[in-house]
């Protein structure tokens, strides 16, 4: 029998997953006290697309709200995740402005950090790590699980071996985006991946959607892996990861021990429950086990994106097609692991073929730089036929001839015209008309109104609107009565 650590992936993967990064620090500032004293050994929080998102979408300042989340939990560390070569961007951003990043969520009170590089990118990886070092910050070094020809479990055992023989490497979590990983596979993996992982814990995170991680989870307790992530309840399942609630009942059934007050399972997941419904977010996920999504391996999280670009095209009933073609560019492309940003290439390629109907007429310059070797060593060749068309596209020579740049930290600062480095990292990853946007909006709100819908919001903007003394609306959804 064995010790179980939970990590907690509410705020960060739970909420990436099922409101698309919008939850605003007045979402989880209510709750985030008792998640702090539930025993998790860490506390997944931030990573750089939610300061894009936002920022964007929701005009809150990421900074502050960061700030007040840190200062709810005093008693867990919190971790942040990182892409090694990039922040917001699906490009490759200066190695200045990583080292940067990692140093400024340390400085807000970020202790843990996973990284991860799909094409392991071993020397920005343990460069960043090593940054992490310097505010003794604890580093989880990622190996992103991805089906194909190969994937070896000895490819994998030999990324392990390289990131354990680091000091700056606390951990290895295996990450599975797609939740492809069964028995049968972790029976062959785990003991490969423990023994060369040098004596550090193996963490586990795999995302639910086939609704085979709950299993997975028990298994990999029993093959080595000591901490689980996992979600309250209604922010886990579907593209987001196995609930804790159910996940530490298994583990007792097992016979393993864990750390978790459960007494607080309730009232953390009765509180995100009511403003998932409030604000029209998913909630209270499942999935059914669909067998294709072993060849296509599309996270959760872009299902919904397929559907908005098709959508766009008046071909919604194209999806099919595009994940079939989404199967096929993947093998195209040297097989690519679907995790941010080679998920987002493959898909957006993906689409463009089938819309256009000319499979690699449209390339973004993306394909091409990752094509070219911009993001480092594709795992397998890419096709010499695709190759060819990805290399003649009208854009090629272009982005071949401008490759990403890769300013110092003082060039940095004098292209965005600030010495604020909290500001340098906003300017550098966010268009300053939303970065006005977000400063017009005011401070940080510390509590969401759950007793909000469309509908309400509707009726706030017609009472701040509305000059005469008696306004009637009616629609099919709707019947409001306004008087003064």
């Amino acid at each position: 029998m064995a010790h179980v650590e939970f990590l907690d992936e509410t705020m960060r993967d739970g909420q990436q997953s099922l409101w698309g990064l919008r939850m605003r620090a007045g979402m989880a500032l209510p709750v985030a006290p008792l998640l702090d004293k539930t025993g998790f050994s860490t506390i997944d929080l931030t990573g750089g697309g939610m300061l894009d998102v936002l920022t964007r979408y929701c005009q809150e300042n990421y900074w502050e709200g960061l700030d007040l989340l840190v200062e709810a939990m005093p008693e867990t560390p919190l971790r942040a995740g990182l892409r090694a070569n990039a922040n917001v961007t699906f490009s490759v951003s200066p190695r200045a402005l990583m080292d940067l990043w990692v140093r400024r969520l340390c400085a807000h009170g970020i202790r843990s950090f996973w990284i991860y590089d799909v094409l392991f990118g071993m020397d920005n990886m343990l460069r960043l790590a090593k940054v992490a070092k310097e505010a003794d910050a604890k580093v989880a070094g990622a190996i992103m699980f991805a089906l194909s020809p190969v994937h070896t479990n000895d490819y994998f055992a030999d990324k392990v071996r390289q990131l354990a023989a680091s000091p700056d490497i606390d951990s290895i979590l295996l990450y599975d985006t797609a939740g492809v990983l069964e028995k049968e596979r972790l029976e062959g993996l785990l003991p490969k991946l423990v023994a060369q992982a040098n004596g550090k814990p193996i963490e586990f995170h795999a995302n639910n959607l086939l609704g085979l991680s709950g299993k997975a989870y028990c298994d990999a307790v029993d093959l080595g892996v000591s901490v689980l992530h996992t979600a309250s309840k209604p922010m886990a399942n579907g593209p987001s990861v196995p609930s804790t609630e159910i996940t530490a009942r298994n583990m007792e059934l097992k016979g393993h021990t864990h750390s978790l007050d459960k007494s607080l399972f309730q009232p953390v997941a009765d509180h995100f429950r009511a403003v998932g419904q409030s604000a029209g977010f998913l909630i209270d996920q499942f999935a059914e086990y669909d067998a294709f999504s072993e060849q296509h391996q599309i996270p959760g999280g872009m299902m919904g994106t397929f559907k908005a670009q098709l959508a766009q095209h008046n071909m919604t009933d194209r999806l099919s097609d595009v994940l079939d073609e989404v199967a096929a560019v993947r093998r195209d492309l040297g097989y690519p692991g679907m995790a941010t940003p080679f998920s987002q290439l493959v898909g957006i390629q993906a689409v463009l073929n089938i819309v256009t109907g000319k499979r690699y007429g449209t390339v973004p310059d993306e394909v091409v730089q990752y094509a070219a070797g911009f993001y480092g060593e594709t795992v397998a060749p890419v096709d010499p036929e695709v190759m060819d068309r990805i290399m003649s596209s009208p854009r090629a020579r272009e982005v071949l001839d401008n490759p990403p740049a890769d300013p110092d930290l003082d060039e940095l600062k004098k292209q965005y015209g600030t010495e604020d480095l909290d500001e340098l990292i906003y300017r550098a990853t966010v268009p300053q008309a939303d970065i006005d946007k977000m400063r017009a909006a005011g401070p940080v709100r510390r509590d969401y109104p759950l007793l909000s819908s469309p509908e309400l919001e509707q009726a706030r903007k017609l009472m701040e609107i509305a000059n005469s003394p008696v306004v009637e609306v009616k629609t099919a959804g709707m019947d409001i009565s306004l008087r003064r």
